[in-house]
């Protein structure tokens, strides 16, 4: 076995990196990489990722010849044409906009998350924007009402970067916020993520808290 040839800034807990794992277990390229371990918030920067990535977020791909490549969506990109299988993100056409705007709405459930998980646990109790906190979730329950309406059957039929995305982005409102108790109102969705959290790639990139 060859030595790793890529360095990903990593933190288990981030969905974000999550996508990126999941993508490498689906296509068999995780000997591929080695993992660069980062703990890091919006007020207390890591300061060896800082050199490779400016704005201090996960996660960064460092690839063998130096070149850095960030934002989730851009590495899942790169490391989707390293491999020789059949690609999870469509090349062209209506699918790649498609499955890229099912994509991006996950990154927005993640996003909303992180940011009600960051005001909960960095400010103090006094200071919690309410208003603001309340406007994030309802975005996260949008979301996830727009993918029980409209999207089930389009998850179900490739575990693909659209579903890998809202796999994960599922998991951590599951780990970060259980109190939304989203199965109740998407029942369809929760019957799909139920299915594909049994996936190896899903069991292997567990979060560990």
């Amino acid at each position: 076995m060859s030595a790793p040839s890529m360095t990903l800034y990593h933190n288990s807990l981030s969905p974000f990196v999550r996508k990126v794992m999941v993508l490498l277990h689906e296509t068999g390229q995780q000997d591929r990489v080695a993992l660069q371990d980062c703990v890091l918030t919006p007020v207390s920067p890591d300061s060896t990722l800082i050199d490779d990535n400016p704005l201090s977020k996960i996660p960064a791909l460092h690839l063998a010849d130096g070149t850095i490549i960030h934002d989730s969506r851009v590495i899942l990109d790169y490391l989707d044409q390293q491999h020789v299988g059949n690609p999870l993100i469509p090349r062209e056409g209506s699918a790649r906009w498609r499955r890229l705007t099912l994509a991006s709405l996950a990154d927005g459930i993640m996003d909303a998350s992180v940011m009600v998980r960051y005001e909960l646990v960095l400010r103090a109790p006094e200071k919690h924007w309410d208003e603001w906190l309340d406007a994030q979730r309802d975005k996260i329950r949008r979301a996830l009402a727009l993918l029980e309406k409209d999207a089930i059957a389009e998850l179900t039929s490739h575990f693909d970067v659209a579903a890998i995305s809202v796999a994960c982005a599922l998991g951590y409102v599951d780990l970060r916020h259980p109190d939304l108790q989203w199965r109740d109102t998407n029942p369809q969705l929760a019957a799909w993520y139920f299915e594909v959290s049994q996936r190896p790639s899903m069991l292997a990139t567990m979060p560990k808290v």
